[in-house]
């Protein structure tokens, strides 16, 4: 048993290698994990103990199942204390920063005990969140309060924390300053300066002091002075405790909405898109009367549904196939533009945790009814948050496409490390005056879209730029051209 466990310990350093590999390629773009096919499988860290009066045991931590994820959400757990684990059984899914992947087991054995219940939030890689044994009477003997590795040592760092700031709060709560703010609104809701603790440095009671014990229902002291008996009764009372009245809340209330793993990295890359990447915006409006013309065609004739935006990703993708500089990147360890060798987009995706960006690979040399397809496959994993991280890590260029709401026109921001991003708006009908046959102008109504191009202004110039639009535009207006 020895010499097995010591095979799997050299096989999950192995893998783990394969993990550093993976995060030093998505330093300049994410093309490793797009190689890899199947279900995303990252070994734990499995530790085997054999301590003191405990059976030999295994403990389970956090897996790293993305480059990027450095924290988890245990979304639900498929095997309960005492289940039998096979090697391949599913033991729990997990929240990471981009989607919610099933965590497979890489060890036969039995679930001993859980240490990270379902539903825990912010669980750091390598945290331990369960224990597994070798033998079904061994799970008896695992003490339910019993602590393993890392797990103890949190604890009891928690435990000095708390005892630490315990003190401090003791220390601090003696107010020897006010801040201006905290001074008004004592004034405004006639406040005791006695009920109140400050948490300030130095014993300096600050607004936020004065707006959780407004929240809390501390009294007012006209309220203490008013409730003073003006003289002391011989009779006991039968309600003898103080009475507390809470003062009014003049101040807005708000609620905490909590975000998901998701939504936090949507954020904080949104952020650093803004802050790092200088964009360029480039509009046009195109007719989308083609467009539509030969997706009632293919839908009565050949019996073949697409929708408006299956035909767009394949009018980008050929835009870009035939303008290369504008299908590239930033690197910026080399400080330049570097083409990519395929045309992947990324189509935005609405899900009640965030917005994914599943990728269609190759599209340019994908059909149009192939590209529908996916495209729905896609969206519906990604709304169940079943995505590979191959499905949706990596990509050259992205789409997103609001015409299906009251959009006219507005601007993305650029997913690093794509260059750019369409934003594809509503059709309006207009009237212009169109060229009829025999040359003469007359007015005429057409439908028109506009399309907002996001780029990156170190990959894309004004000419790359123009490029774009001209071949995307011609392949509006003379949409056979994607059939070639």
């Amino acid at each position: 048993m020895a010499n097995i466990r010591a095979l799997l310990a050299g096989l999950a350093r192995a893998r783990g290698s394969l993990v550093d590999i993976g995060r030093s390629a998505s330093s300049s773009r994410p093309s490793y994990l797009a190689s890899l096919s199947g279900h995303y499988k990252v070994p734990v860290e499995n530790r085997w103990f054999s301590s003191t009066g405990l059976p030999p045991h295994m403990v389970v931590g956090m897996p790293a199942l993305s480059p990027t994820m450095n924290q988890g959400n245990i979304a639900k757990w498929r095997k309960q204390e005492g289940e039998k684990i096979e090697v391949g059984d599913v033991i729990c899914e997990i929240e990471t920063d981009k989607a919610t992947l099933e965590f497979e087991s890489l060890e036969e054995g039995y679930m001993a005990k859980i240490l990270a219940p379902e539903g825990s939030k912010d669980v750091q890689v390598g945290q331990p969140i369960a224990v597994t044994v070798e033998e079904l009477e061994d799970i008896k003997n695992i003490p339910a309060d019993a602590s393993f590795g890392a797990e103890q040592k949190e604890q009891s760092t928690a435990s000095e924390t708390q005892n630490v700031g315990t003190n401090a709060s003791k220390e601090s709560s003696v107010i020897t300053r006010i801040s201006p703010a905290a001074k008004l609104l004592i004034k405004e809701h006639h406040l005791d300066q006695s009920a109140l603790k400050a948490t300030g440095p130095r014993g300096t009671l600050l607004k936020g002091d004065v707006l959780a014990a407004l929240k809390s229902g501390v009294s007012s002291s006209a309220t203490k002075e008013n409730n003073v008996p003006s003289a002391p009764s011989s009779q006991p009372s039968h309600d003898s405790r103080p009475q507390s009245v809470t003062a009014p809340q003049k101040h807005d209330t708000y609620e905490d909405i909590p975000n998901s793993q998701i939504r936090k990295v949507i954020a904080k890359r949104l952020l650093e898109s803004k802050q790092t990447t200088p964009h360029l915006y480039l509009s046009q409006d195109v007719i989308l009367d083609p467009l539509l013309a030969f997706r009632n065609e293919l839908k009565e004739q050949h019996g073949v549904k697409v929708s408006v935006n299956d035909i767009v990703i394949k009018a980008v993708a050929l835009a870009l196939r035939n303008v290369p500089e504008a299908n590239a990147y930033w690197n910026n360890e080399k400080e330049q533009s570097q083409k990519c060798d395929s045309v992947d987009i990324s189509i935005a995706v609405a899900t009640e945790k965030g917005l994914m960006t599943p990728i269609i690979r190759n599209a340019d040399q994908k059909t149009i009814s192939a590209i529908s397809s996916e495209v729905k496959q896609l969206a519906e994993k990604a709304r169940a948050g079943k995505l590979a991280p191959n499905e949706f890590q990596g990509g050259t260029f992205s789409i997103s496409n609001l015409g299906m709401y009251p959009v006219d026109h507005f601007c993305a921001i650029i997913n690093p490390p794509q260059s750019g991003i369409l934003a594809v708006g509503r059709g309006n009908k207009v009237v212009e005056p169109v060229v009829d046959t025999d040359g003469t102008k007359k007015a005429a109504v057409v439908t028109k879209m506009s399309l907002t191009l996001s780029a990156d202004h170190r990959v894309f110039d004004g000419q790359v730029g123009g490029k774009f639009f001209t071949e995307l535009s011609q392949n509006f207006s003379d949409i056979r051209r994607l059939l070639l």
